[in-house]
Order: structure tokens, then C-alpha cells, then sequence
């Protein structure tokens, strides 16, 4: 094994229990005090070249959840097993919203850890392998047909789009992080007559603050300390191609002054230059944030959201193209397997693909294929099954997620003699439903109750009532004393309910000795 793992949290006893765990597995620990400390260790050489973080939630000052979403907005994107005492559902679906790959309990067992780690590491190797097979020679040109879309909310953006690669205005293009906005801006570069030209992204939300006028417009050897040589800007890497501002909401203000004069003017000025550059560039800038918002806040200046704001495109959320999802998830399936994921994974079954398009996916496109891929590389068989999204399927169908359950199955490897050596033992996936725990013919447990119906929309408060009712009086076999006690209401409004719901109260008591 090789390659460095990077260990964030505040507790020196666990981080040496952490530190001889990687060791021991063939890893190197570079360790962090917390999250501020490692947020600047990622900006170090040591630290960006970690392949994996192991990242404490609950920490004081910047807790687990702000460190690992500011790593997601700086573009650090190596895979993160968070860690903490609360195994609850909500913190897990916290954490796997903000970025995170897996889950581990403390104290977590060294079998669990590895088998987290092992997965991280083999769904990175696949999704990078994937990232270069489709990074096109000498950055490619992408159209609007090689858009994976179907859904009419997308029609808007393709034809805005068109429109667009015909001039060289300004163009701001919104919507939520991961929703394939520099996919959009790809496109009218690809479609337009810069085509052949530079297509150049920065991400502004990712680069420190003392840094961005510098990496923007460049600088000149001896310009400040650490200058010790010229610095090309992105501006004049761009010359006679495209500039695509990501997260342009994030710039500072005395940055958006400097940036405000090279739209209007057509030149830069480089930091510690003499003379300022011309260039001549296709300006396209994006943004997740309310830019008007941002204006009325004081946040960002006026003058220079309508020189960014010529002509505005606003891509939808997945939410509102679910349309999309089976033609993506096909996609991604292709790219996981060209990419030489360890098992031919061709197709995923419908139970799964409905219940991916009843989940919001809040990450959008980007976390759709994040948990396409992690299936893929993961998955036993040839085909996709709900058991292979553990997240999503809490989510969407209510399933707990014990502290106990391993979210990463283990991984079998295989030696090169061909006998497949035992998977490092986790514990069970299976809950212990303990007495009274049946499970159904749909695959539910008892004593789960669902919040989303089989649509993908919100129950009403009165059908989850009435089978909270329902599960109360089978679990405590119709002492309706009990019942009405473990619900908080009294015995009289418990039969008052009952009557209203048309419920025999000995119905529950029947049902569950006959069963």
C-alpha cells in the first residue's frame, strides 16, 4: 500500500490511536490539530497530495461539517470518512450531504476502518481514471448535443445557450452547486467561433483571498514576498479564448474593482506591473448565490453585476428535472465501467432507479454520480439495487441507520492466484430487529415509519398518525394503557382517534396473536 492520509481532530489521544491504525495499515498519517490547521495543511504540498482525510465531526471552533464543506468549496476533493460518537440518522445524512464518502462510529474497530478506507480509495482510483478517459485532447470541444438531458426544464438553457455562442457578450449562468454550470459554459464555447481557442476556469470561491488579484491578472517577479518569478494571469491565459468564473459571488470587493475595469476596458493590470495587458476575451462567469442579494448586502458591487449580467441563464436543479436521472445514471454506469471498475456493472433495477428520482439530491449532478460510481465499484453483482445506495435509501424510504451498521461493504480482493481472500470483518449490515422486527415483502422494518410516500412527496401528518397508531398498538399487543402513554396523549383521546380512523381497538391485539 501506499500514499498519505491526512487526520483531522482536536483530540490527541485519538489522533495517535488514528495515526498507529493508518500505519499499521501501510499508509502515511500526516496529522491535523483541527480543522483550521488542516484546512492550511491542504494548501501545502504535504497536505494536497493526501489521498484520503479521516475527519472528526464534533470539534470546537470549526466543527467536522464547516471544515469539510470549506475543503469542498476550495476543491479539495479527496474522498473524507468522518468520525464521531453520534451515530444518529440525521449526522449521517448531515455529513454525506456536505461531501463525506463513508461513516465510522468511534471507536470505530480497525476491520471497519480499513474496509472504509480500502472503498474510499478504490471508488478515487475509478472516478479519476474516469475524469481522464473523458477529459478531451487539448481541452475538447463539447456541444450542446453532448448534453445528457431529456427534460423540458433544460430545453430553455439549451436554446439560451445557442443563442449565446453566436456573440461575445457577458454571460452569468445560476443555479446550485453541482447542477452542471460549467458544463453550460463548455458548451457555448464549443458551439460559438472561439471553439478552437483556450477555455480557461477559475474557481473564485477556492482561492485565498491575499491570492486572487494575483492569480487573476498576474504579477511580476519581486511584486511581494514569495514572488520569485513572473506569473502569468488567468486573463492572458484566456487571450482570444473564454474565461469561465466560477463562483464569482465570492470575490472580494477590492478585487471586483480591478475585475470591473477588465470587462469594461479589455485590460489588466498585473500586480507590481508598469503597464497594464490588453486582451481580448469571451467573459463567462457563474454563481450558486443570489448575486442581487449580494448587491443589496454590500456585498458586491452594483455596477459590476450588470456588466456580468448581460445575459443570465439559469440551469435547474435535478429536482426539477427528474426526467434526467434514468439517462444519467445509464451514463454514469458506462463511465464507471470504462473507467475499469473491478465488477461489470450494466444496469441498475427499477426499484433503485425510482427510488433515485424520488430523492432531491441537494449535491444535484455531482452527487448523483458520486453515488453512481460508489455503487458501481462497490456492488457484488451486475446490476444496481437499492441495498447498493445505503444513503439515499435512508433517506427516501426512512430506513435507521444503526451506529452499529458498516455503510461500506467490505471488499473482497483477489490475489493473483485467483482464490478470493475473506473481506475484512465488519459488522453486520443487518440490524438486530430484536423481538418483534419482521420484515415485509417490500423490504421495510418494523417500527419505521416512512416521511415520503411512494411519489417521492411528503406524507400528510394524518396518514403518519394513523400508522404511528397502528404501530403502537401491535408493539405493545393492544394494551391501549401503554399505547397512550408511549404516544403522550391520553386514553380517552386515544379512543377518540381511534374512532375518527375507524380502528377497533382489539384489532391490533388479534392481528398480533394470530401473527
Amino acid at each position: 500500500m501506499s500514499g498519505s492520509i491526512l487526520i483531522i481532530d482536536d483530540d490527541p489521544v485519538q489522533r495517535r490511536l488514528l495515526e498507529a491504525a493508518v500505519n499499521r495499515f501501510g499508509y502515511e498519517a500526516i496529522v491535523a490539530d483541527g480543522g483550521e490547521a488542516a484546512l492550511e495543511l491542504l494548501e501545502q504540498p504535504r497536505g494536497g497530495d493526501a489521498a484520503l482525510a479521516i475527519l472528526d465531526l464534533v470539534m470546537p471552533g470549526m466543527d467536522g461539517t464547516t471544515v469539510l464543506r470549506t475543503m469542498r468549496q476550495r476543491g479539495h476533493d479527496l474522498p473524507v470518512i468522518v468520525q464521531t460518537s453520534q451515530g444518529g440518522i440525521e449526522t449521517v445524512v448531515g455529513a454525506m450531504r456536505a461531501g463525506a464518502f463513508d461513516f465510522v462510529v468511534k471507536p470505530a474497530s480497525p476491520d471497519r476502518l480499513l474496509a472504509a478506507i480500502t472503498s474510499a480509495l478504490k471508488v478515487k482510483a475509478v472516478g479519476d481514471e474516469a475524469a481522464r478517459r473523458t477529459r478531451r485532447p487539448g481541452g475538447g470541444v463539447i456541444t450542446f448535443k453532448d448534453m445528457i438531458t431529456r427534460s423540458p426544464a433544460m430545453e430553455r438553457v439549451i436554446r439560451l445557450g445557442q443563442k449565446a455562442s453566436s456573440s461575445s457578450i457577458p454571460i452569468l449562468i445560476e443555479g446550485e452547486s453541482g447542477v452542471g454550470k460549467e458544463l453550460v459554459a463548455r458548451a457555448i464555447q464549443g458551439s460559438g467561433d472561439r471553439r478552437s481557442r483556450p477555455f480557461v476556469t477559475v474557481n473564485c470561491g477556492a482561492i485565498p483571498d491575499n491570492l486572487v488579484e494575483s492569480i487573476l491578472f498576474g504579477h511580476e517577479k519581486g511584486a511581494f514576498t514569495g514572488a520569485t518569478e513572473k506569473h502569468t494571469g488567468k486573463f492572458v491565459e484566456a487571450h482570444t479564448g473564454t474565461l469561465f468564473l466560477d463562483e464569482v459571488g465570492d470575490l472580494p470587493l477590492d478585487v471586483q474593482v480591478k475585475l470591473l475595469r477588465a470587462v469594461q476596458d479589455g485590460e489588466v493590470d498585473p500586480v507590481g506591473a508598469r503597464a497594464t495587458v490588453k486582451v481580448d476575451i469571451r467573459l463567462i462567469s457563474a454563481t450558486h448565490r443570489n448575486l442581487i442579494q449580494l448587491v443589496k448586502d454590500g456585498r458586491f458591487r452594483e455596477d459590476l453585476f450588470y456588466r456580468l449580467n448581460v445575459f443570465p441563464i439559469f440551469v435547474p436543479p435535478l429536482r426539477d428535472r427528474r426526467d434526467d436521472i434514468p439517462h444519467l445514471v445509464r451514463h454514469f454506469i458506462g463511465k464507471a465501467a470504462g473507467a475499469g471498475a473491478p465488477r461489470r456493472v450494466t444496469s441498475i433495477s427499477a426499484e433503485a432507479l425510482a427510488m433515485l428520482q424520488a430523492y432531491d439530491w441537494p449535491g444535484n449532478i455531482r452527487q448523483l454520480e458520486n453515488a453512481v460510481l460508489r455503487a458501481a465499484v462497490l456492488c457484488d453483482g451486475n446490476m444496481l439495487t437499492r441495498e447498493d445506495f445505503p444513503q439515499i435509501r435512508a433517506e427516501v424510504e426512512g430506513i435507521s441507520l444503526s451506529a452499529e451498521i458498516a455503510l461500506t461493504p467490505p471488499l473482497q480482493e483477489t490475489p493473483a492466484d485467483g482464490a478470493p481472500v475473506a473481506a475484512a470483518s465488519t459488522p453486520s449490515a443487518t440490524p438486530d430487529r430484536g423481538a418483534g422486527m419482521t420484515e415485509t415483502a417490500a423490504g421495510r422494518h418494523f417500527g419505521i415509519v416512512r416521511a415520503l410516500d411512494d411519489r417521492g412527496e411528503v406524507r400528510t401528518l394524518a396518514d403518519i398518525e394513523l400508522e404511528m397508531i397502528k404501530l403502537a398498538i401491535e408493539h405493545y399487543q393492544g394494551q391501549m394503557s401503554e399505547v397512550a402513554r408511549r404516544l403522550g396523549i391520553g386514553r380517552s383521546t386515544l379512543y377518540r382517534k381511534l374512532k375518527e380512523y375507524g380502528i377497533e381497538p382489539e384489532d391490533g391485539r388479534a392481528e398480533r396473536l394470530a401473527s
